[in-house]
């Protein structure tokens, strides 16, 4: 059986609170779980103590167990020092598309337009 440490969600639309499990990893997203390991909070500031609520002893003896955490929730364990998640990096996300560049070099020749004449001049 493969074990994830994931976020299920609970409270209401528009307002979500979010509970940290162990569950199987077949079982739906707010289905059956097997412990519940704490809770996350996204609605207080990140400088809040009780956004994130960890029972690090128990988080600790489902990682020795095998269980996979997901990302957000590697997150939450490198915070606490439970685990170590390396910084990932994606060069293009920043990266304007084809039409944003078109329009900028339009932008660029409209702006160089007048500086050119006035050289001419």
């Amino acid at each position: 059986m493969a074990l994830k440490l994931r976020l299920a969600r609970a409270g209401t639309k528009k307002r979500p609170f979010y509970h940290i499990v162990v569950a199987d990893a077949r079982s739906p997203r707010d289905g059956r779980f097997i412990e519940k390991l704490g809770t996350y909070n996204p609605l207080l500031g990140k400088d809040a103590e009780n956004r994130v609520v960890l029972n690090t002893e128990r988080a600790q003896h489902w990682l020795s167990v095998g269980a996979q955490p997901t990302d957000r929730v590697l997150r939450f364990f490198d915070a606490a020092g439970l685990a170590k998640r390396d910084a990932r990096n994606n060069p293009n996300k920043g990266e304007p598309g084809e039409r944003a560049k078109e329009r900028a070099e339009e932008r660029a020749a409209k702006a160089a337009a007048p500086a050119e004449e006035a050289a001419a001049e």
